[in-house]
């Protein structure tokens, strides 16, 4: 079967190939009509491969205006759909959706049915509806797309056409990552691979893996992606295509940036550079070159490349990549020389001129407001606002919400310069809104736009809080408090969300507030913002409205001062300096409610940690005379929500217990851990019911087998691991290497499916956060928490393990005994070793663990 069109996954890489019509023209045509025919559609192709869309869709029309004469209903059908395709890419949705309804009614059909068809007129079919997958998407309408593409597939397994079965597949991927469901992706993307494995050589093939690898990257498997792109390569060098060589060595560089592999992804965009055929494909990697190169401060030896850069984009015919090319270039240099703003002004300013004359909307609105960005730094405000206002309407016209909330978040900063607070809180709303569309998967919604978590979307949420609580000096009321806290926490399960590159939490949720006033009546929750002037601290007391209070400490003193404590704490004979700066951090958060709280009766606080806090044990906080462990249980949570909230002293304790006394040789940094055998035989003395995987039976494989296998509500893991705000670095050791956070969940996720018995408890005895990382707490609770997990202890650093194991002991000896919440047995725990083991009193040995998520 002769393919009437080879397509490149249009999602990911922003690019259908238009469906080929030159092998099948009218015989009764004239030769010279012929040719002329054939070069019109050639045009058509390249103008649209070429990012010239507005180009590409006069070709078209002529072409279909051709086929209108010839009476030929089948290419002119082609045509229609290839017409809807470029509109798309122009945001122009209602003539692609009546091109692409035009096309399908020619067909004959709007509700199709194959058994009617030709396999040539059934392969059309399957890639028209394709194109109406992608406009579906593009348009919101993400379960019909996902409802396309499976009938798609159902179509190209009729006519036994594997390359187009693999791309629905991909499509299909994309459509429920859009939906934040990954893991469905990723299932969905193994079976493209196992599709692909028995193909002989081809661009086809080698398309769909770029595709395969750049999608794998985008949702962290970041190996599984190598091992796709490098596959691709191989492909490519073996059919000596240069074009497809210098895509995949492109995003091979990609991957190893990420990957912190700098060296190899410097090799592979000058390899790059060196084999393609393509100008832009030069530039783009010259472009991430010197984007490396400015990441890694290495400011010397971008003088080379800027030059190199400048010429060749000048070369370039105007076309969508080379707008984003141009637009890209200025903001590198806005970093390596702030001193260019008039050359910077001189390249966005050709990128809207090039985008208005290819009528690219979406391209037009980037270029706009980057152009406003560069007048709002150089404080010319007037004129940055009227930009960023053009720019903000043309990104809603083409449905661009990943450039819509850059322009909405820009617009308030110019409102709030201008002393517009209420204009600006109300636009702040409305990029947060735009942001939680996204479901926050931002990575993989567009490659072109430069994208960085923390410096695109954190300080969205964080300004428009400050914006909430800071307002013209004026006393914020309950509902203003209220939404500041949300907001809080949409950042912190944002976070997670990006740290999965998954929307993380679904399902039946509870807000504290309920528990705490309902079911939990001596409990205290507290939220700590930390803001670049100020610290703010909500609270929320039983039966009490809101309150909230303000600390005149920068950001900058706030965190030099939690990491002092931090330091501190892990150190021997700086007793007193903990006490000294832990007193002070009590001041901030405690002291201005004591009395309140001792009123209340409450006997637990939980926290609503922000930033640098996060770093610290809040049960070693000191009020002069006492540690805050000996009047209060703490527990830490993600947010206002929780899981299906129980005590867990309803139900009898079943413990799944794996130990690794010594660690793998290829991790020597890591000590033996003789105390775990303690551990284990304290737990045992609780009388509570046990399986145990100790060392050689303590391996990836037992672990799965016994998760799925053995009854328990506990998993107790007595191993080192690592928890960092990077997934590839967040992971425990069994006996046969690592478990990388991502195959954690996997594990998790799988047991929460086949059995009834909720995980209630993790505990992770001997694990550690990364040093300094504010977001590795995300990697400490966000495995056991997305999985559907209520609670996860876990330590902030690794600890004597003979202290921890007396410290796990009396915690499940009091969950046992004395029938206590979660949070209260670990606070007597903490007390036993603080008040009864003089050689572990000091809060480095009691104070770093930490109980996430439900208290009770």
């Amino acid at each position: 079967m002769t393919l009437l069109c080879i397509l490149i996954n249009p999602i990911l890489a922003n690019t259908y190939q238009i469906i080929d019509l030159n092998s099948k023209l009218a015989i009764q045509y004239s030769q010279s009509k012929v040719q002329n025919l054939k070069a019109t559609i050639e045009e058509s192709q390249i103008l649209y491969n070429s990012g010239r869309f507005a180009e590409a869709i006069k070709s078209l029309q002529q072409t279909f205006q051709e086929y209108q004469q010839q009476g030929n209903t089948l290419k002119k059908a082609i045509t229609l759909s290839n017409l809807s395709l470029a509109y798309q890419q122009l945001g122009d949705w209602q003539k692609a959706q009546t091109a692409i309804d035009q096309s399908l009614n020619l067909q004959g059909l709007k509700e199709p049915n194959p058994s009617k068809i030709t396999n040539q007129n059934l392969a059309v079919l399957a890639q028209t509806l394709d194109i109406q997958g992608s406009l579906q998407l593009s348009t919101g309408k993400t379960e019909q797309a996902l409802a396309t593409w499976e009938q798609t597939e159902d179509f190209y397994t009729k006519i036994e056409d594997k390359n187009g079965i693999a791309l629905s597949r991909l499509y299909q991927a994309q459509a429920l990552r859009t939906q934040g469901l990954n893991r469905q992706a990723i299932e969905k993307l193994e079976q493209v691979n196992q599709t692909l494995n028995s193909q002989a050589d081809s661009l086809a093939k080698t398309a769909v893996l770029l595709s395969l690898g750049d999608t794998l990257e985008n949702v962290g498997e970041l190996e599984k992606s190598r091992i796709a792109l490098e596959q691709s390569l191989a492909i490519a060098q073996r059919l000596k295509s240069p074009t497809d060589i210098a895509l995949s060595l492109l995003s091979l560089g990609n991957n190893a940036r990420i990957q912190q592999k700098i060296p190899q992804a410097i090799a592979y965009y000058q390899k790059t550079v060196a084999v393609s055929p393509s100008l832009l494909t030069k530039v783009q990697a010259k472009l991430n070159h010197l984007s490396l190169l400015i990441e890694q401060r290495k400011l010397k030896e971008t003088q080379t490349l800027i030059p190199e850069i400048q010429s060749q984009l000048e070369q370039l015919p105007p076309s969508r990549p080379s707008i984003y090319a141009r637009i890209n270039f200025a903001k590198s240099l806005e970093i390596v020389d702030s001193s260019k703003t008039k050359f910077q002004a001189q390249l966005l300013a050709t990128a809207i001129q090039q985008a208005r004359s290819l009528s690219d909307i979406r391209a037009e609105a980037y270029a706009l407001g980057n152009l406003g960005n560069l007048y709002e730094k150089t404080q010319q405000l007037a004129e940055a606002r009227n930009l960023t206002q053009k720019a903000l309407i043309l990104a809603q016209t083409s449905n661009a919400p990943e450039i819509v909330y850059m322009w909405q978040w820009q617009l308030g900063r110019l409102l709030k310069a201008q002393g517009e607070i209420t204009e600006a809180i109300a636009v702040y709303d409305a990029a947060i809104e735009t942001l939680e569309s996204l479901r926050i998967d931002l990575v993989a919604v567009n490659q072109d736009v430069q994208f960085n978590f923390r410096d695109n979307v954190e300080p969205v949420y964080r300004e428009s809080v400050a914006l909430l609580l800071q307002n013209s000096g004026k006393k914020p009321d309950v509902q203003t408090l209220d939404k500041a806290r949300t907001r809080i926490e949409a950042l912190q399960l944002a976070e997670l969300d990006n740290f999965f590159r998954e929307a993380c939490l679904q399902g039946q949720k509870v807000l504290l507030d309920k528990v705490v006033d309902a079911e939990n009546p001596n409990t205290a929750i507290l939220y700590p913002i930390i803001l670049p002037e100020q610290l703010q601290v909500i609270v929320k007391i039983p039966q009490q409205p809101l309150r909230h209070y303000q600390v005149n400490k920068s950001q900058l003193e706030v965190e030099r001062i939690l990491g002092e404590l931090r330091k501190y704490l892990l150190e021997p004979d700086r007793t007193e300096e903990v006490q000294t700066l832990s007193q002070e951090v009590y001041s901030w958060l405690i002291k201005p409610i004591e009395s309140d709280l001792a009123t209340s009766k409450v006997n637990t606080l939980v926290f609503v940690l922000d930033g640098a806090l996060r770093n610290i044990p809040l049960a070693a906080l000191y009020d002069g005379q006492n540690y805050l462990v000996e009047k209060y249980a703490v527990a830490l949570s993600l947010g206002l929500q929780l899981l299906a909230p129980k005590p867990l002293a309803q139900e009898p304790l079943k413990v799944l217990a794996a130990g690794l006394v010594q660690p793998p040789p290829e991790f020597p940094t890591f000590p033996p851990l003789p105390g775990i055998k303690l551990e284990f035989d304290f737990i045992a003395q609780t009388g509570v019911s046990t399986t145990k995987l100790l060392d050689k039976d303590f391996t990836s494989k037992t672990l799965e087998k016994n998760v799925n296998t053995a009854p328990f509500n506990v998993l107790h893991l007595a191993t080192h691991g690592q928890f960092s705000s990077r997934p590839e670095d967040t992971f425990i050791l069994a006996t046969d290497g690592s478990i990388n956070v991502l195959e954690f969940d996997n594990l998790l996720r799988r047991q929460s499916e086949t059995r009834t018995q909720t995980l209630e408890l993790l505990v992770l005895s001997a694990c550690q956060t990364a040093t300094g990382d504010n977001r590795a707490t995300l990697g400490l609770a966000g495995a056991a928490i997305k999985a559907g997990a209520r609670s996860t202890v876990a330590s902030l650093w690794h600890i004597n393990d003979k202290s921890t194991a007396i410290l796990i002991g009396e915690f499940y000896r009091e969950l046992v005994d004395a029938k206590v919440t979660k949070a209260e047995a670990l606070r007597r725990a903490q007390v036993k070793l603080l008040t009864d083991y003089p050689n572990y009193s000091r809060p480095g040995y009691w104070a770093p663990y930490v109980l996430v998520g439900n208290w009770l």
